[in-house]
């Protein structure tokens, strides 16, 4: 691969950040220019061990911002797009956020691109919950989107018009999606490291309705390097989906996470469901493990207990995110501690 420059939006956030990192540790000729405006799922200290790399540039900026984008991708070889609002609780609660961040975002990228770039990668960074649930079976790249909420139906419209963008216009994009990241840096309201924090903190662990929905995990750095192999050598139009085989229902994530922390079970305290919750989802990926050679390097109990070795020698991390809000911020009442 040629040297290159590479936009990266969202590059503070917990998938964005070890993305950065993936670049500028793998490829020692390549440059790195991360937009991302400090939202919620963002933190500077993601990055803090590439402030003095002269290989990498940060722009405090909106992706939705034209001006800004216009400019900077006028400056890039390659565009990976990972800035989202990602978090459904709060999609439900507030949509417009996700609109604006998620659909009108890759909007103004390509546009952008278009105008000013047009020869530029475009890498569309998606989600498995486009998909919808899917009780047997696993999703492949052409069954159509069908989302369950407005988080997951943003993202789907993202992906319709880097779709479209490539068709009309012959944009050299491709679209990525991927099931359930966990690992270092992500924000305490998620499931895994909101159960690793709460257990170490002896607080109770809320778990919505009986904990039996099902989401394939897959560890961060493995989505970045799947991610890097799409940049690569990904085919433009094409879709690929990233999953690592790990399927399991929420309450034998947090039941892991306990016993690995020495903390009792009766922790979980079981909530009130969240609206549209969906029951399962689950990817076939053998398209880029065929294509592209791509195939998961952990295991999913080795990344697991990196985690939450992560998170415990961290502290200084995550202590001021922690709040109660972010540890679980939904309305939805708890239903009973057994």
């Amino acid at each position: 691969m040629t040297t290159m420059k590479i936009l990266v939006t969202g590059g503070l956030g917990f998938i964005g950040s070890n993305f950065c990192r993936t670049i500028i540790t793998e490829h020692p000729d390549h440059e790195v220019i991360n937009v991302d405006k400090i939202g919620i799922g963002a933190n500077p200290a993601n990055l803090k061990d590439l402030k003095n790399e002269d290989r990498y540039t940060f722009i405090k900026g909106d992706i939705c911002n034209p001006q800004l984008i216009n400019k900077t991708v006028k400056e890039v070889d390659a565009i990976v797009n990972i800035a989202a609002e990602t978090h459904v609780d709060r999609s439900i609660a507030d949509p417009n956020p996700f609109i604006q961040s998620n659909t009108i975002g890759t909007f103004t990228l390509l546009e952008a691109i278009r105008k000013h770039n047009d020869n530029a990668r475009f890498i569309q960074v998606s989600t498995d919950e486009i998909y919808g649930e899917i009780t047997r079976g696993s999703f492949k790249e052409g069954d159509p989107p069908i989302p369950s909420n407005p988080y997951s139906a943003s993202k789907a419209a993202a992906d319709l018009f880097t779709i479209a963008y490539y068709k009309t216009y012959q944009l050299n994009a491709t679209i990525t999606r991927c099931t359930n990241n966990y690992g270092p840096y992500q924000l305490p309201e998620k499931l895994i490291p909101k159960t690793i924090i709460r257990a170490l903190r002896n607080m109770p662990i809320p778990i919505y309705g009986t904990g039996e929905n099902i989401r394939d995990w897959i560890y961060v750095e493995d989505h970045a390097e799947a991610i890097n192999q799409v940049l690569t050598e990904g085919k433009p139009g094409e879709i690929y989906n990233i999953s690592s085989g790990n399927e399991l229902p929420n309450i034998q994530i947090a039941k892991i996470i306990l016993t690995l922390l020495n903390k009792p079970q009766n922790l979980i305290a079981f909530v009130e469901d969240r609206p549209g919750h969906d029951t399962r989802y689950s990817l076939d990926s053998k398209k880029i493990a065929k294509e592209l050679g791509w195939k998961p390097r952990y295991t999913f109990e080795e990344a697991l207990k990196n985690t939450v070795n992560w998170y415990t020698n961290n502290e200084w991390w995550w202590t001021s995110l922690a709040t109660g809000e972010t540890l679980h911020p939904t309305p939805w009442k708890l239903r009973n501690t057994q």
